[in-house]
C-alpha cells in the first residue's frame, strides 16, 4: 500500500507576523521537497474540513466556538504573545484536524499503509481549552483519539519528536490510561514542562528530555533507552506521530543537533513498534521546524522512511 500525503493549501492562508517563524513557507518547502520523482508513489489528498464534533473530541464546543468567533475578518489578532489569528486561520485550523483524522480513517481501513499530514498551524502545545504556543487545535491528539472513538482501537500513541515538549497533548491525556503519550525534546526551554517526573495519573506519560547541544546520539540513546521499550510495552493499536524537526541542527529556536538521518531512524524504528502491535498503522503530523532547509530535507528524510515501511 502506498503512503499518504495530506495537506491543504488553505494551510498557507493562515498568517503570522512579519518575521515570525511559523509561516506559510514552511509548507511551501516541504512541498518542493516532495515534488521528486523519488516521491512520485506517495498518494496525495486534499485534508477535508473537519466537523466540530471530531475537534470536540479533545477540545471543548465553547473553546472551538470562541476561537472561530475571534478570528479576524482582516489583519491580525493576537492569543498570547507567540499566538495569532488571521482571516484565514480558523480554517486552516479545522483543515489540520481535518486532514490528522482522514489519515486516520485511511490508514485504519488499508487504504494507505501509513500517512504525513503536512498541515499547519502546528498542534502539540494546544491544551484541553488553551491556545498557546503557535498552535490552535492539537491535531495529534484529536487523531488518536478519532482512531479510539470511530474506529474502536483500544490503545493509541503519540510519539513526539519536536525540539519542544508537546505539553498540550500532555495534558489532554494526563489521566487516560488508553493514550500513551512519548516525547524527546531539549530541556530547559519553552513550555518548561516535560521533565521526566511527570508520568500522569496512570503512568502513561513518558518524557525524555534532552540538553542543549545535544546531538544523534544522545537522541538515540534516550529513543532506545526509554521511549522505545514503553512504546513496545504498551502494545499500542495505532501510533501517531508528532513530527516536529526544529531538533534539526539548523534550526533557530532551539539548540538541538540532530540531522535528517536521525529522523528517517526515529521513524523507522517506531515503524518496526507499529509493525509488531499495530499492523503498522501509523499517522504522522506535522509539528514545528523553523529552519526551511532543515524543515524540508528532514520531512524528506521522513517521509522516505515511511515510503520504505
Amino acid at each position: 500500500m502506498p503512503t499518504l500525503l495530506v495537506t491543504h493549501p488553505a494551510c498557507l492562508d493562515h498568517l503570522t507576523p512579519l518575521g515570525h517563524p511559523e509561516r506559510p513557507d514552511r509548507l511551501r518547502a516541504i512541498a518542493e521537497a516532495l515534488d521528486g520523482d523519488e516521491f512520485s508513489a506517495l498518494t496525495r489528498a486534499e485534508a477535508p474540513y473537519a466537523p466540530v464534533e471530531h475537534v470536540a473530541l479533545c477540545h471543548p464546543l465553547d473553546y472551538i466556538e470562541h476561537l472561530k468567533e475571534a478570528t479576524p475578518r482582516e489583519g491580525m489578532v493576537r492569543i498570547d504573545a507567540d499566538t495569532t489569528l488571521s482571516p484565514g486561520s480558523f480554517e486552516a485550523a479545522m483543515r489540520g484536524a481535518g486532514g490528522a483524522t482522514y489519515a486516520v480513517d485511511e490508514v485504519m481501513a488499508r487504504r494507505a499503509d501509513n500517512a504525513f499530514v503536512a498541515v499547519r498551524p502546528p498542534g502539540h502545545h494546544a491544551e484541553t481549552a488553551r491556545a498557546m504556543g503557535f498552535c490552535l487545535f492539537n491535531n495529534a491528539a484529536i487523531a488518536a483519539r478519532y482512531a479510539q472513538d470511530h474506529h474502536g482501537v483500544a490503545r493509541a500513541a503519540i510519539v513526539d519528536f519536536d525540539v519542544h515538549h508537546g505539553n498540550g497533548s500532555q495534558d489532554i491525556f494526563w489521566s487516560d490510561p488508553t493514550v500513551m503519550y512519548c516525547s524527546t525534546h531539549q530541556m530547559p526551554l519553552y513550555p518548561g514542562t516535560g521533565a521526566p517526573s511527570e508520568r500522569g495519573e496512570h503512568d502513561n506519560i513518558v518524557n525524555a528530555p534532552l540538553r542543549g547541544g545535544d546531538g544523534g546520539e544522545e537522541f538515540r540513546k534516550a529513543m532506545n533507552g526509554i521511549i522505545l521499550p514503553r512504546l513496545l510495552a504498551f502494545q499500542p493499536d495505532i501510533i501517531i506521530i508528532s513530527a516536529g524537526f526544529d531538533a534539526h541542527m539548523r534550526d533557530p529556536l532551539a539548540s538541538l543537533n540532530l540531522l535528517e538521518p536521525d529522523f528517517a531512524w526515529a521513524t523507522q524504528k517506531i515503524m518496526d513498534i507499529a509493525d509488531r502491535t499495530a499492523e503498522g498503522r501509523v499517522v504522522s503530523v506535522l509539528e514545528g521546524g523553523y529552519d526551511l532547509q532543515g524543515l524540508a530535507q528532514s520531512a524528506a528524510a521522513h517521509v522516505t522512511a515511511l515510503m520504505r515501511g
